[in-house]
């Protein structure tokens, strides 16, 4: 090969595993970090208040549910500002992710139909920028629990890792069907705010499910963020909530909703930078 010539790759399609493409993911790794860093630099570019945005928009979304829902959380013995904003920690990184990655492919586009790296990359930095906004409600939540006396429970802290993984599994699940849907329906750039929407008030954040009776109670698990609320809440407030059920519901759906967004994904891959 002469200095002038480049180096060929022969894209052929894969069978079995290979078809998910999980190990040409990790070869591009560098691209995803990189893909990853710009969404977060884009997002806070030339904006006022920066990543403060972060922390103001599940704080006012406390003011409001403890306005209107305050009587939900005396039924969980916490008090109303820190049971929503217990809440709503874990739902905003979840509704942001399924925002940002549902449009990651569309908004990608010009790199989709003229370079070629795993496609998967796309929405998985939407949903990995997204941690960022994470951390720091997180961390303001800290705050309000010391300021309202609260002690978290340290024999529970270890579960708040798996928590947020099941978050970030559930969020990448999700947007991998609605990025894929999102190419061949413009129409879902519209339907997702609405389905944000809706969740906010079907995943729990405005109310105590322990306070439901079983079975619905542990059926309310077939939305896998229900089950993440709660165990937020019971991990950090020490909300009386028996969780193992729902939980494991929660779990059960969640790892469904990744492992067929992955196999729908990949099926509809091929069609992207025609469609695009």
């Amino acid at each position: 090969m002469t200095s002038r010539e480049l180096p060929v790759q022969v894209l052929r399609p894969r069978t079995g595993f290979a078809r998910l493409g999980l190990r040409e993911l990790w070869t591009y790794r560098e691209l995803l970090g990189f893909m990853t860093w710009r969404i977060i630099l884009v997002r806070y570019k030339q904006t006022l208040l920066g990543v403060a945005w972060a922390g103001l928009q599940p704080l006012l979304l406390m003011v409001v549910l403890s306005l209107f829902f305050g009587s939900f959380a005396k039924k969980a013995g916490v008090p109303g500002p820190i049971f929503f904003f217990a809440g709503l920690v874990p739902w905003t990184f979840f509704a942001n992710s399924i925002t940002q990655s549902s449009n990651s492919l569309v908004g990608n586009a010009n790199l989709i139909s003229k370079v070629y790296f795993p496609r998967l990359a796309a929405p998985i930095s939407a949903v990995l920028a997204t941690l960022v906004d994470f951390v720091i409600a997180f961390a303001i939540l800290v705050g309000m629990m010391g300021w309202y006396g609260i002690a978290p429970r340290w024999a529970a802290l270890p579960v708040i890792p798996a928590l947020a993984l099941l978050t970030f599994v559930t969020a990448l699940g999700v947007g991998l069907w609605l990025s894929a849907l999102n190419v061949a329906y413009r129409d879902v750039q519209y339907v997702v705010p609405f389905l944000v929407q809706l969740g906010l008030f079907a995943s729990g954040v405005a109310f105590a499910p322990q306070t439901i009776s079983e079975p619905w109670r542990t059926l309310l698990g077939i939305n896998p963020m229900t089950g993440v609320i709660e165990g937020f809440r019971w991990a950090l407030l020490g909300t009386h909530a028996r969780i193992g059920p729902m939980l494991g519901v929660s779990i059960g759906v969640s790892v469904l909703l990744l492992v067929s967004g992955i196999v729908y994904f990949r099926q509809m891959e091929r069609t992207f930078a025609d469609v695009v």
